[in-house]
């Protein structure tokens, strides 16, 4: 997966959805504490730690309309699975906080 470059926002797809709009308006707003938790793993190099947080985040991406999250987010799970280089894990998540950023409800 590319992560598209620009720096436009990315809205959820259920944006629309007067049923979705608050529990999506949650998820958006809990999203920094999650990307803030998987810093924390992986600068105290807790990668087991770290994917489970980038597992449990590709799951609920997708739920609340976010699914190039999802994406980014299995990117970092994937490459924990891999044994990827302590480079690539950090690129990765430091990729999913950019893209993490650009979110909005």
């Amino acid at each position: 997966m590319r992560l598209s470059p620009d720096l436009n926002t990315v809205r959820s797809e259920f944006a629309g959805d007067p049923d979705m709009s608050e529990i999506v308006a949650l998820f958006v707003r809990e999203l920094p504490q999650r990307i803030a938790a998987m810093h924390s793993a992986l600068t105290a190099g807790n990668l087991e730690h770290l994917r489970l947080l980038a597992h449990q985040l590709k799951g609920a991406a997708g739920g609340y309309g976010f699914p190039k999250l999802g994406e980014a987010a299995a990117l970092v799970d994937q490459g924990i699975k891999d044994g990827c280089d302590a480079n690539v894990i950090r690129s990765r998540v430091g990729m999913l906080a950019a893209f993490a950023a650009r979110i909005r409800p």
